[in-house]
């Protein structure tokens, strides 16, 4: 069997990578040491990367990879970048100043500017827009999955000079900044978005990197000139993701479950948890109905069971191995105390789920702990939350926060000292302002902390992303509170989540036409069978929003 070999600075996911590349008929073995004599005789070579660019580069630097791979390029052998993987064949990152690229290619990356109202980073599934014959079969009509702040923008002048160095460039308009989306020179060949987490586009451009083949693809006139015109969404579909709450039932088999306002259990004598079905399952079906991510959301304990034995890691192992679309875990994600008594802080925690294929972890009751510490500390973060610690060692992108609030209404503005607004939706008693208070455990416990300054200050601490839930609608089927959605998009420029209450496809429509949510989330209606993540799509499609089909 043909061997991939696979840079490791212990930077992100490489499960997804080697289980994509296993997937597609290779073997994979990771290079942690520049030392490692397989470094010499590698066939075909991988760099992926993800995070902060200095944490990358200064690794690869540290660990002596920088003149091997330098001479590994020169020798003519194939060599493959993947997201801060290609950042580093730069010179630089505005990122990390201090930091230096390897220098193959010249440039500086920089961040998105969010003045016209984008969200940063960008999280979504985005087009390409060819400047040059096409390198091992990029389409410019499939969508690719891309997570980053920082990116190669470029003008017509910087374009230019990338050509005249022989450099074939594909670019990807994220509103209205063009960047280095894919590169392709000789023997390097780089993408900014990350293939393994693209569905059957991506795979389709690895299985062509490692067998060296160019498929070509004749376009008219016609359609070359509406390539990269439409930046509806500034160029991105229209995100669905589907959760998994999953637990122990009562005969101790993990199951995906749901109920209303957290509440799983049957209505009926016994009250057994509900069981929906098993959560790899469910998740492989929602990845082959076109969901553009999948959340897995732990929703029970693991009192009695060794961190390294927690049944989730198994699922994400199982999960990751066939899902090949962004995987989100949460739950237990914060500093903790092991069945042994070993001290384990959360970023070692965070560090095994993304080693057995997550991609982002997702962080609650401990988020509202950070931000409590935050404005008690002066809107200052200490450094050792378990977001300022996971975000600075994996990248913003790989936070979400996970909100769980709960309308309260007052009599006026003065009442709390939490953001308020006026509702179009008084109470009985004809209250009309109103303000979201955050809950932990589950939504067992309120605290005197309000959504918006919560997502406010996770956003200042390092956190990429709010999935942002609501216990009044937990379960209701009745449409996302929209009133909320927008009251957390103005706190925030990462992108939002809307979750809790979608029962059918017009509330994903809702979602996204009458709020700034950067993605809908959708859970019972999907595990009951009532319709389809193809069904929301098509039904979106007919509204005339854009979403990703994988097939296409």
């Amino acid at each position: 069997m043909t061997v991939v070999h696979i840079i490791d600075v212990e930077s992100g996911n490489l499960q997804s990578l080697q289980n994509a590349i296993n997937h597609l008929g290779y073997e994979t073995r990771l290079i942690k040491s520049a030392s490692d004599p397989e470094l010499q005789t590698a066939e075909r070579i991988i760099l992926p990367g993800v995070g902060n660019f200095g944490h990358f580069v200064d690794n690869l630097t540290s660990r002596g990879f920088e003149q091997p791979i330098k001479d590994y390029i020169a020798s003519g052998r194939p060599l493959m970048g993947i997201c801060v993987g290609l950042q580093a064949l730069f010179d630089g990152s505005s990122e990390s100043p201090s930091s230096r690229g390897l220098g193959l290619i010249p440039g500086t990356l920089s961040k998105f500017d969010i003045s016209e109202g984008k969200s940063v980073p960008e999280i979504g599934w985005n087009t390409i827009i060819p400047q040059d014959d096409l390198s091992f079969g990029l389409d410019p009509y499939k969508r690719y999955y891309f997570v980053h702040s920082f990116a190669m923008i470029v003008d017509d002048v910087q374009l230019d000079d990338l050509h005249s160095k022989g450099w074939k460039v594909a670019l990807t308009r994220y509103g209205n900044e063009r960047f280095v989306a894919a590169i392709h020179k000789d023997n390097v060949f780089s993408t900014q978005f990350h293939p393994e987490k693209s569905g059957k586009a991506g795979l389709e451009i690895i299985d062509n990197f490692l067998k060296g083949i160019h498929p070509v693809t004749e376009y008219t006139d016609e359609q070359k000139s509406l390539l990269g015109n439409d930046y509806t969404n500034f160029g991105l579909t229209r995100r669905i993701i589907a959760c998994l709450d999953v637990r122990t039932n009562d005969q101790g088999d993990l199951v995906v479950t749901k109920g209303d306002q957290y509440d799983v259990r049957e209505k009926t004598e016994g009250g057994n948890v509900r069981n929906l079905g098993k959560p790899v399952e469910l998740a492989q079906r929602y990845y082959e109905q076109g969901a553009d991510e999948v959340t897995f959301l732990n929703i029970t304990s693991f009192r009695n069971c060794p961190l390294k034995d927690t049944p989730m890691l198994d699922v994400l192992r199982l999960a990751a191995k066939t899902v090949f679309v962004p995987l989100t875990v949460g739950g237990g994600i914060k500093d903790v105390v092991d069945v042994d008594g070993t001290k384990v802080p959360a970023l070692d925690v965070a560090g095994m789920y993304f080693r057995s294929g997550a991609d982002k972890v997702s962080i609650g009751t401990d988020a509202v702990f950070a931000a409590e510490k935050y404005y008690a500390n002066g809107e200052k973060g200490d450094g050792k939350s378990p977001i300022e610690t996971i975000s600075k060692a994996y990248g913003a992108q790989a936070v979400v926060i996970s909100v769980d609030p709960k309308r309260v209404y007052v009599n006026n503005r003065n009442e709390t000292p939490n953001k308020c607004f006026q509702t179009l939706s008084p109470n009985p008693e004809g209250q009309n302002w109103c303000w979201y208070q955050c809950t932990i455990k589950g939504g067992r416990e309120s605290r005197d902390l309000g959504a918006w300054e919560l997502a406010h200050a996770c956003e200042a601490l390092g956190a990429g992303e709010i999935l942002l839930n609501c216990i009044d609608k937990d379960g209701s089927n009745s449409g996302y509170d929209l009133e909320l959605i927008d009251h957390i998009k103005s706190a925030v420029s990462i992108p939002v989540i809307a979750s809790s209450g979608a029962g059918n496809p017009g509330h994903f429509e809702q979602g996204f036409t009458k709020t700034k949510a950067d993605a809908c989330l959708g859970a019972g209606m999907f595990h009951r069978g009532e319709y389809t993540v193809n069904q929301v799509k098509d039904y979106l499609i007919s509204k005339g929003l854009k979403v990703r089909i994988d097939n296409e």
